[in-house]
């Protein structure tokens, strides 16, 4: 993998992927980031970066089935690849690697 770096909002929206674990589209995307992060995002905001992370091929995408809720039309549902994953993961160490940098003093009196 050569990219390694994805923005904020990328990390977000993946991760959120990887939570629905195959349950993943626009609206349930929207829906768990608000519930857990109390941010409001746009469903034109999530589709740009699904087809970002499309086109890094950090997640993949296929239709689902048509349902009479939808008015017979079909979810494009995604989820996170290995190199999805690695990424995530290549994140994390670095996260961690600068929280176990902090010198424990600092965090004494929150």
């Amino acid at each position: 993998m050569t990219q390694m770096q994805i923005g904020e909002f990328e990390e977000i929206v993946l991760l959120t992927v990887a939570i629905l674990n195959g349950n993943a589209y626009g609206v349930s995307i929207i829906e768990e980031i608000e519930s857990r992060l109390k941010r409001k995002v746009s469903l034109g905001a999530i589709q740009t970066v699904l087809k970002r992370l499309e086109d890094k091929k950090f997640v993949t995408s296929e239709f689902g089935e048509a349902t009479n809720v939808r008015g017979g039309k079909r979810k494009r549902l995604y989820e996170i690849t290995t190199s999805g994953k690695q990424v995530l993961n290549h994140i994390k160490a670095q996260r961690n690697s600068l929280f176990d940098a902090i010198p424990k003093m600092v965090f004494k009196f929150c």
